[in-house]
């Protein structure tokens, strides 16, 4: 059965954290609006690429402009059946925005299903969702799940962890496992 996910991103949010699941859920028969705060369907917004070439932490580099399909101002958020929130930098900022937490909160309390990979999870912090939860994230990230009441948990970069209605992950490359998680969920 289709559903309608929901999919909030920003500028510089990592290329394939957001390419892939959008293109993906769409292949599956799933609607996948995508919205960034202060921007419009229409407008794009700049990705950057995330890798893993052996340093300290991952390399940046320039993505692809990504063309929103859908309003941040007009989103009804009742109206989804499930939020995803991809990595990269943009979650770092777009945590900021009230609308944004408000978004992630809706989804939360009505145990919808929610997916985040990598720096996603700052999101989910910000929105005081992570207590007495267990989730991935990328390493980065552990002091702010850990710091919060909730307890991130290692499982590599390949793999996907589920705790009631949250699927995360540490990063792209777990894409087929956060995804078919994220799936079955629906």
């Amino acid at each position: 059965m289709s559903k309608k996910i929901l999919i909030i991103a920003g500028d510089f949010v990592e290329d394939y954290e957001l390419m892939v699941p959008f293109q993906c859920l769409k292949m599956l028969g799933h609607e996948v609006d995508v919205i960034c705060p202060d921007k419009k369907a229409g407008e794009q917004i700049k990705t950057a690429i995330h890798d893993f070439e052996g340093d300290q932490t991952y390399t940046e580099k320039p993505g692809h402009n990504f063309t929103l399909n859908a309003s941040f101002d007009e989103i009804d958020e009742t109206k989804y059946d499930a939020l995803l929130i991809p990595g990269g930098r943009a979650p770092e900022y777009i945590r900021l925005n009230g609308r944004v937490i408000e978004m992630v909160k809706h989804f939360d309390n009505e145990k919808k299903p929610i997916a985040s990979v990598c720096h996603g999870a700052q999101v989910l912090v910000a929105a005081g969702i992570v207590k007495d939860k267990t989730c991935s994230a990328y390493p980065a990230c552990a002091p702010d799940i850990n710091t919060n009441g909730g307890t991130w948990v290692d499982i590599g970069f390949e793999d996907a962890y589920v705790d009631g209605h949250l699927v995360t992950a540490a990063a792209w490359p777990a894409h087929p496992a956060w995804l078919a998680k994220f799936n079955e969920l629906l």
